[in-house]
């Protein structure tokens, strides 16, 4: 019996409309659906997008990623995760595994992809990329990123401030993920680098309850996980 093969799709920001049709292709013909979910909310926004364009008798396992930051029990949820997967290819079944945005842009999908080539080398793997959530900001920002020989920073709200404050300070363009926890402090390293009057936030891109903050003084106290900072290039 021929052994399945993994389909690592980037399902997009969350517009249904911004799935690539490489992606719906993939996904009309796969026999299981591995979408990624918290131990503490298992709902998938992923799995959401995808809904439309899959089989009717396609099966759909949530696998789960703990948001947690203790590395024993990070580790041995991928590692569970990676078994199924390889159990469903070594059963001869197609398979794809969804992530939010793209696959290999601060995607679960790079822990199992680690774990499950750990386990077996030659397990056929084909990764197909998907529109990120910060080219979705931009799009809806009407705000170019980068042009010519411009440097442009992505960074994460999780990231050491002393460290982002330096890149911030080096590039000419900048998007940080997931602000909402650290929103205060971040806001403070833009105002101390005068940066705020360049910045905007956009939460939920894409997605119901979308807001665009023009000005960071009007941002909520209270942010969706699904928000991004946009720092817009030098003189634009």
């Amino acid at each position: 019996m021929q052994n399945g093969i993994l389909y690592g799709i980037g399902v997009g920001p969350g517009d249904p409309g911004l799935l690539t049709l490489a992606a719906v292709k993939a996904l009309s013909e796969v026999d299981v659906v591995f979408a990624p979910a918290s131990t503490k909310n298992d709902f998938s926004v992923a799995l959401d997008i995808i809904r439309p364009h899959l089989r009717a008798d396609v099966e759909i396992q949530r696998l789960d990623f703990p948001m947690t930051r203790d590395d024993v029990v990070r580790t041995a949820a991928r590692g569970k995760n990676a078994e199924a997967v390889l159990k469903c290819l070594h059963g001869g079944r197609h398979a794809a595994f969804i992530t939010l945005g793209d696959p290999l842009i601060y995607s679960t999908f790079g822990h199992l992809l680690r774990e499950l080539r750990a386990r077996d080398d030659q397990a056929e793997v084909r990764i197909i990329p998907g529109i990120t959530s910060f080219q979705a900001a931009a799009a809806r920002l009407e705000q170019t990123l980068v042009e010519g020989d411009e440097s442009l920073v992505v960074a994460t709200g999780n990231s050491n401030l002393d460290r982002l404050a330096k890149l911030l300070d080096a590039a000419d363009a900048a998007v940080v993920l997931k602000p909402a926890k650290r929103f205060p402090a971040l806001k403070a390293a833009l105002q101390e680098r005068g940066l705020a009057d360049r910045a905007r936030l956009i939460e939920r891109c894409g997605l119901d309850g979308e807001a665009v903050y023009e000005n960071l003084d009007q941002v909520p106290e209270k942010l969706s996980y699904f928000s991004l900072l946009h720092v817009a290039r030098k003189g634009a």
